[in-house]
């Protein structure tokens, strides 16, 4: 895993020091360089940056100042001959924060820090992705594992919903509301307060009824004009 790393410092010498250090870690790569923030302003979208390295003491802006009015900015460490701008820092949630000059060892240990931060943030994002092909609910007991193609219709009933697939009739203890979150709205769609539907084993529709095989089920008067144009365009029908 690399870090692009963008320096905004107006001192030659820190940016220097600072370029010297990045070439010397290996997980580490300068993509840009800015003497004031807003230089960098148009380089932190266009080159990928993934950690700025940030000077306080500049002219036009302040490097707090830039903290304050950014959105959206990636991981910063900030770097700086004022310690007693680190409290600062902290609260607007940088990750270190350097004191001009600091050796290697330590520029290392705050870069470190921001690795580990971003591998956490992958994993996470890893975690959090729905698989593409199934989804787990629990039935009598016991962990049950559905592919989407299996499901033809939900039906909410008092406090529990009943799945339908083409062999079984499967209940599970959870909200109609709690299901349809576990399903992509891609393939599903809550077509009435007590019914959601696997958009792809629609055969035909009959004025409000959606026939599914053998089964139908009526669309609700508030759910008809987002679900016909969710069928309709995107071609669920099937022939």
């Amino acid at each position: 895993m690399t870090l692009n790393c963008l320096i905004i410092d107006d001192e030659p010498i820190a940016r220097k020091l600072l370029q010297e250090y990045i070439e010397e870690t290996d997980f580490l790569k300068l993509v840009g360089v800015a003497e004031n923030p807003l230089k960098a302003t148009g380089l932190i979208n266009d080159l990928g940056v993934d950690l700025i390295f940030l000077d306080i003491n500049m002219p036009k802006m302040n490097g707090l100042d830039f903290l304050r009015s950014a959105n959206n900015l990636p991981m910063v460490i900030m770097t700086t001959a004022y310690g007693q701008y680190a409290l600062d820092g902290f609260e607007m949630a940088v990750i270190d924060y350097l004191v001009k000059p600091f050796s290697l060892e330590r520029f290392l240990k705050a870069t470190q820090k921001a690795l580990e931060l971003k591998s956490l943030k992958q994993k996470k994002s890893v975690a959090e992705l729905p698989d593409p092909n199934h989804f787990f609910v629990k039935c009598d007991g016991k962990i049950k594992r559905l592919t989407y193609d299996e499901v033809i219709y939900i039906e909410a009933m008092a406090n529990y919903v009943i799945i339908y697939t083409p062999t079984d009739k499967l209940i599970v203890y959870l909200t109609i509301k709690g299901l349809l979150e576990k399903l992509p709205e891609d393939k599903f769609s809550q077509v009435h307060k007590s019914y959601i539907v696997n958009l792809q084993k629609v055969n035909t529709i009959d004025g409000n009824t959606l026939h599914l095989g053998d089964f139908k089920i009526t669309i609700g008067l508030q759910f008809l004009n987002p679900v016909m144009d969710k069928l309709l365009k995107g071609r669920f029908l099937k022939r």
